[in-house]
């Protein structure tokens, strides 16, 4: 299996050299240069198989300079008992009798970017050795909240790496904030940008197509590589989740193999959705993929009209993690959607340089149809979704995971379809607490990590244990920067 650049096909990469860029040079995003098939003796092995075997097994249709062995030995790693605290891993949690939830969110830093970043450091690992590779790999990170604690925790200390993470200031939550900037490892470092998501995330794109900053690091003894989505080591793991979640739901009597379950999926920069899309191109039987946005609606009216336009207000809100304009991950779908071409794809994305929007084709916007719905809830309905479900079914979830409960409503009473329904939890409610607690009728008594014992007298719900440890914990990072400052941080690091 070998992959290419979604703005160039002539640029082809093995499996493991993929994963170890993490972006293509000219700035395109490495894609498989085939989509597996899955039948269903293929599904009906993994029913009774534990999570770990699922994911070597998915994870082996792409990854064919990686042996079986060697993916079962990093899925042991990755989601043991040390790591996650169900021996599930990724648990389906049935709300009514056509409602289910899966909860990403039960490994070592409560969210479900654990699942990818757990596995991603050993597959970059083995990589560097596959490819030969003797300098020191910098990993490059803007997170919204969520993937930068995930990524330093699976990568502090791991050798011949080092990591960099950039985050929004004043736009995480207070818990997600202490996470980073606390976080232990003599390889890692954390800095702040003035401004949102969006800015950083273009800031670590830039420094990545810039070949003065590459070929000056590379003098130093380092490449550049990335644990964010765009990145198909974290696309991939990503995958395997959907297809559990269906064994599961076979498994135990909620479907019969070759039944259609639809997906709702909480997503800000779409690799989330998109590891859904996949699953279904490779045979997984998705009936609609449910796209839900928060006030930051851009993939909302993307998704209904064919036409991305990043020019509006950006919003601050309570699923922070979803507070993103420009979406890296929809660039996989246009190439695949387009017939994989390239050149068309480049252009979509040159005018949401230039101009902040573009308008696909006929093509395009058909296929987004066929396997789309889209919505959006606003701060008030997140949060009346939030004491409802407490209230109705005794079940805490978070400001992200509400969204998705919410647009999955909508799209039941817009459509009247019944087909059983997965929406996807990603993060624990202990993350959020603030939110969480007003939006159960309390008043917070304080702020950030305190919380986590009020939220937990009031509901009786356990708090993650790592999520405890942060209390009294000491803050490592002080560092911010403008964004245009971003390239300065990096060389800094690295000196």
């Amino acid at each position: 299996m070998h992959y290419y650049s979604t703005r160039d096909r002539a640029l082809r990469y093995t499996a493991a050299e993929a994963v170890k860029l993490g972006l293509s040079r000219e700035g395109g995003l490495l894609t498989p240069t085939q989509i597996p098939q899955m039948d269903r003796a293929f599904l009906e092995n993994l029913l009774t198989a534990d999570y770990q075997e699922r994911a070597a097994q998915v994870m082996a249709l792409y990854l064919t300079d990686y042996t079986l062995d060697e993916l079962r030995s990093f899925a042991k790693n990755a989601y043991g008992p040390d790591k996650f605290d169900t021996p599930a891993v990724a648990p389906v949690r049935t709300v009514d009798e056509s409602t289910h939830c899966l909860e990403l969110w039960h490994g070592p830093t409560s969210a479900f970017k654990d699942m990818a970043l757990q596995m991603l450091p050993q597959l970059l690992s083995a990589s560097l050795g596959k490819t030969g590779e003797d300098k020191t790999v910098c990993i490059l990170v803007a997170t919204s909240g969520d993937t930068g604690k995930a990524a330093m925790e699976g990568f502090a200390d791991v050798p011949q790496t080092k990591i960099l993470v950039f985050y929004p200031k004043d736009g995480v939550s207070a818990v997600q904030e202490a996470q980073m900037v606390t976080q232990e490892g003599d390889n890692v470092g954390v800095c702040a940008v003035v401004g949102n998501f969006d800015d950083a995330q273009s800031g670590v794109k830039r420094i990545f197509s810039d070949p003065d900053i590459r070929q000056t690091l590379s003098e130093r003894g380092y490449v550049l590589s990335s644990a964010n989505s765009i990145n198909w080591g974290r696309i991939l793991p990503q995958v395997v989740y959907y297809i559990s979640a269906y064994c599961d739901l076979v498994r135990d009597g909620k479907l019969t193999m070759g039944d259609k379950v639809n997906f709702c999926v909480p997503t800000g920069n779409f690799g989330d959705i998109l590891a859904a899309y996949y699953a279904g191109r490779m045979g997984l039987p998705v009936g609609k993929l449910i796209c839900a946005s928060n006030r930051n609606d851009v993939l909302t009216d993307f998704l209904r009209t064919g036409v991305y336009d990043r020019n509006r207000p950006f919003h601050t809100t309570m699923s922070p993690s979803m507070d993103i304009l420009i979406s890296s991950n929809l660039e996989r779908l246009l190439f695949d959607l387009s017939g994989e071409n390239g050149e068309e794809v480049r252009g979509y994305m040159e005018a949401l340089s230039s101009q902040g929007r573009y308008q696909v084709s006929d093509k395009i916007r058909a296929g987004l149809d066929a396997a789309f719905w889209a919505g959006s809830c606003g701060e008030e309905d997140t949060a009346a979704t939030i004491g409802r479900y407490y209230r109705n079914y005794g079940y805490l979830i978070d400001t992200h995971t509400a969204v998705a409960a919410n647009v999955m409503e909508q799209y039941r009473a817009a459509t009247g379809d019944t087909t059983p329904t997965v929406f996807v939890s990603t993060a624990s409610p202990y993350k959020f607490c603030d939110s969480v607690l007003k939006a159960i009728g309390e008043v917070s008594a304080g702020d950030g990590v305190e919380l986590l014992d009020q939220l937990h007298a009031v509901t009786g719900t356990a708090v993650p244990r790592r999520l405890a440890a942060l209390r009294g914990k000491q803050r490592r990072f002080d560092l911010s920067c403008e964004k245009q400052a971003m390239d300065g941080v990096v060389l800094d690091f690295l000196k």
